[in-house]
């Protein structure tokens, strides 16, 4: 039986530009559901949403409320049944309306000595898309139309945004959340 690793991981939001990025570390022990809470938490995603993890040749998914076609149960996989090596990348897609397309890469693996600290987000760049704008092409239009003060739903996009920066990123939030979350 393998040791139990701590795995260095980097996601990226596909197709953002300029990137939105994440580095996190993980246990491998824990469960691919597991990870979908820890992606959830890191890139300021909101929970509403199925998703599911595709790892070679297989796609992985909750089964509740109700389970995917052709996917895997992801709540009882856990990460070490992978066996990743550095530079293994897999996908994780978010909320199929609106298909947000993460590549997550495993960039080191070290023996998992102390798991209290985990996880943990390392660093990362700029905000979170906010939920429902309309995918990776939505959240571009999004922010055009936020740069024009004369757009005429201007005054309702700031109104559903709040105070909503898309340059924005504090890993301390995101830690204090991910212990929130993880305790």
């Amino acid at each position: 039986m393998a040791k139990p690793q701590r795995l260095q991981c980097h996601v990226w939001l596909m197709d953002s530009e300029p990137p939105i990025w994440r580095s996190f570390e993980v246990s491998d022990q824990i469960t691919l559901d597991e990870l979908h809470a820890v992606l959830q938490v890191v890139m300021g995603w909101e929970f509403s949403h199925l998703y599911a993890f595709d790892i070679g040749r297989d796609r992985y998914a909750s089964p509740f409320p109700v389970p995917l076609d052709d996917t895997l149960d992801s709540t009882t996989v856990q990460l070490a049944t992978f066996n990743f090596e550095s530079g293994k990348k897999f996908g994780y897609t978010y909320d199929f309306g609106d298909g947000w397309v993460h590549q997550v890469t495993v960039a080191e693996m070290q023996p998992l000595v102390t798991p209290d600290d985990l996880p943990r987000c390392l660093e990362g760049d700029r905000a979170c898309p906010p939920e429902d704008c309309g995918g990776i092409w939505g959240y571009e239009e999004l922010l055009e139309r936020l740069s024009d003060p004369d757009e005429p739903e201007f005054e309702e996009l700031l109104d559903w945004l709040g105070d909503f920066d898309p340059a924005a990123f504090d890993v301390t939030s995101v830690n204090r959340r991910l212990a929130e979350t993880f305790q």
